[in-house]
């Protein structure tokens, strides 16, 4: 169902992203990020994310969904048998690489999207005027917004006019090439057909870097622009002076900036410490979503990501889908009673009847 604009803020949206359209010539897509959706009784037939989709393979996100469940059953669950079913689910994670579970009344997917961004004559797409700002920029690294915070997965909710156009174009889109592999591309194809609808998920930016190789990730993704720029905010102040030498890894003070061992430095060393703090200070009187410092242009960029929906719900991983590393152990031996048992060393019993 298509929702038209209603009011003068939700049609300037609409210009703002048909503008955007109209300047994008190509789609650079990254490649596929993962999370975990929850089906509940309540939400049915749609889906919950409790696990950000941006996870890089998917059994980092079953990683997150262990933690989740543990941190669950030690924390909320409120009976043993609660407990003990969360639990049953945490055991059968440390040994399988499952894509889905049912832990009580709640099924827990695993679930695949792509990661792309539009491009156009001014190269990767930087925020958008319309994409929400706080009015009081807060610069605190330890407070930040959550990514996918309880969001809704319902691919019948209505969109606007762009948005259902984005949708129908990225129905076709599928891996085709040489540099894929061929399990990939077919993959992709057969995708098509098993999950022929395309949900969208929000927005995401990122900080991307260009030298002279060209275009490459800075940062994992963000929830605003904002968060972005807070991220290389620290990069420019604290790690990058660290990387090039002009700060001691080792210095004793772990939290010193670029700002407070300026004053310090030698004429030559300040000298170059000043060049991240003019970038920095730029960043953050401007709100800029480019700068370059050293050669190195950084950029917010607005990332889009797509999550392909069948019958069933949302997809899952592929068979191509690689993974960097094997279920796991993550946390101390947790009892039914809500107990850590530090020096527990596990028994045989997985709990798999109560999952």
């Amino acid at each position: 169902m298509i929702r038209y604009p209603d009011g003068p803020v939700e049609a300037v949206m609409e210009a703002d992203a048909l503008d955007a359209m109209s300047d994008v010539d190509a789609m650079l897509v990254r490649g596929p990020l993962f999370g975990v959706a929850a089906q509940s009784p309540e939400d049915a037939p749609r889906w919950r994310v409790v696990v950000p989709v941006t996870a890089s393979s998917p059994q980092e996100a079953r990683d997150s969904l262990n933690s989740w469940l543990w941190f669950r059953a030690k924390d909320e669950a409120q009976s043993r048998a609660e407990r003990r079913a969360l639990l049953a689910g945490v055991a059968r994670l440390e040994k399988e690489p499952v894509d889905e579970l049912s832990v009580q009344d709640t099924r827990y997917r695993v679930v695949r999207a792509e990661e792309y961004a539009g491009s156009g004559r001014d190269g990767i797409e930087q925020p958008r005027a319309t994409d929400p700002e706080p009015a009081v920029p807060d610069w605190e690294r330890s407070v930040r917004d959550r990514i996918d915070d309880n969001l809704l997965l319902d691919p019948e909710e209505p969109v606007t006019p762009t948005q259902a156009a984005e949708r129908l174009a990225l129905r076709a889109l599928v891996y085709a090439g040489s540099r894929f592999p061929e399990e990939v591309c077919r993959d992709s194809e057969l995708i098509r057909e098993s999950h022929p609808d395309v949900l969208l998920l929000p927005p995401a930016f990122r900080v991307v870097e260009k030298d002279d190789i060209g275009w490459k990730t800075g940062s994992g993704l963000h929830a605003s622009a904002h968060e972005a720029r807070k991220t290389l905010d620290f990069s420019l102040t604290w790690f990058a002076p660290r990387q090039q030498g002009l700060i001691p890894w080792d210095l004793p003070d772990r939290t010193a900036d670029a700002r407070a061992v300026a004053a310090e430095s030698d004429e030559a060393t300040a000298g170059e410490l000043a060049e991240y703090l003019r970038a920095a200070d730029r960043l953050r009187t401007e709100r800029a979503n480019q700068i370059e410092v050293r050669g190195t242009v950084h950029r917010i960029c607005r990332a889009r990501r797509l999550l392909r929906w069948g019958p069933d719900g949302p997809e899952g991983p592929r068979p191509s889908d690689t993974d960097s590393h094997l279920p796991d152990t993550l946390h101390p031996f947790l009892d039914e009673d809500g107990v850590v048992h530090f020096d527990h060393e596990g028994d045989d019993s997985d709990g798999a009847d109560d999952v």
